[in-house]
């Protein structure tokens, strides 16, 4: 029995600097201003969600939260632009849906996503919906791959690029449906979104968020929402699953990640004010208007999330040969 307590004494005098040192990191957190790269340009749906979340962090921190835009690379610019600050919690990456599919469809990475980002929290996911020029005569899934196929070759969807959310959404209808259909991609969902309104491409797989606007106004036609419940902001809209095609649930999506090395104890701390910030009624209300489902989820549920995309369009990616290389 003695020989048993020196050892458990000994083990815990062991864990002691292990204990203090995330005990520590917590302690004060933040003491300076907390920056906060968006890997998006301003003016989009990211940088947007983190405009609305900064302030609200801010107030819960009694320190500023400075949001710092490093666009390109399909977020890589701005992911490397995290990689090589100090991993002390002070400076944050709110990515969004090409965290996953960056990895999943390229074969040459510059860092290895799961290794390098530690997961804090999902803050929302948007469906993505199926539109259409409203003098296109589709109202349904349904009704359009009936139109498709009956009209081979003739059906074009279009995309904000190569391998982005829309054309994995459009992608992943065609494979479950069997609808022959022609990816057009554009250079960001602006142009894109322009030409389907205009009725130079008939169908796009839309994110939400930036769609509302013009489904709202008329200039748009919803068919169905790529999403697991109907939106509040389109209620008389069909999911897939209730217009009888299965399978076809595509999220854009945000989260906050850090640089792999920051105290686990520190990341809990964040992600638990995230959820914070992300439950007052003002900031969920604003989040809520842009079609979005709000969620703050723990680190642990966030990874989890991510591994099960990367999953998904690694298997879409060679299924539909799209790569990103």
């Amino acid at each position: 029995m003695q020989r048993r307590s020196i050892a458990l004494a000994a083990l815990a005098l062991a864990l002691a600097p292990a204990v203090h040192a995330q005990a520590n990191a917590t302690t004060g957190f933040p003491n300076k201003p907390v920056r906060l790269v968006v890997t998006y340009p301003p003016g989009g749906t990211v940088d947007a969600v983190a405009r609305i979340l900064g302030p609200k962090l801010t107030q819960i921190w009694g320190q500023s939260v400075v949001v710092d835009n490093r666009a390109g690379g399909g977020g890589i610019i701005g992911a490397q632009a995290v990689l090589s600050a100090p991993a002390d919690g002070y400076t944050l990456m709110m990515d969004a849906s090409n965290h996953a599919q960056n990895p999943a469809l390229k074969k040459r990475m510059p860092f290895d996503t799961l290794k390098a980002f530690a997961p804090v929290s999902l803050v929302l996911k948007v469906p993505s919906v199926l539109v259409v020029n409203p003098n296109f005569p589709v109202s349904t899934p349904k009704e359009l791959i009936a139109y498709a196929k009956a009209n081979p070759g003739k059906v074009d969807f279009a995309s904000s690029g190569n391998g982005s959310a829309q054309h994995l959404a459009g992608e992943l209808f065609a494979l479950k449906t069997g609808t022959p259909m022609t990816h057009v991609a554009y250079r960001g969902g602006g142009p894109a979104m322009v030409d389907v309104m205009a009725g130079t491409v008939p169908v796009f797989f839309a994110s939400l968020a930036s769609a509302l606007p013009y489904i709202q106004s008329g200039k748009l036609k919803p068919v169905a929402v790529a999403g697991q419940r109907r939106s509040p902001v389109l209620p008389d809209t069909p999911t897939f699953t209730e217009a009888g095609v299965s399978g076809v649930d595509v999220y854009e999506w945000n989260a906050l990640f850090a640089p792999a090395g920051v105290p686990p104890a520190l990341v809990d701390k964040i992600s638990k004010d995230v959820a914070a910030a992300l439950s007052d009624r003002e900031v969920k209300a604003r989040l809520m208007a842009l079609g979005a489902e709000v969620i703050g989820s723990t680190p642990k549920e966030l990874d989890q999330y991510r591994r099960a995309e990367i999953t998904q369009w690694t298997a879409l990616g060679k299924q539909a040969n799209i790569s990103l290389d």
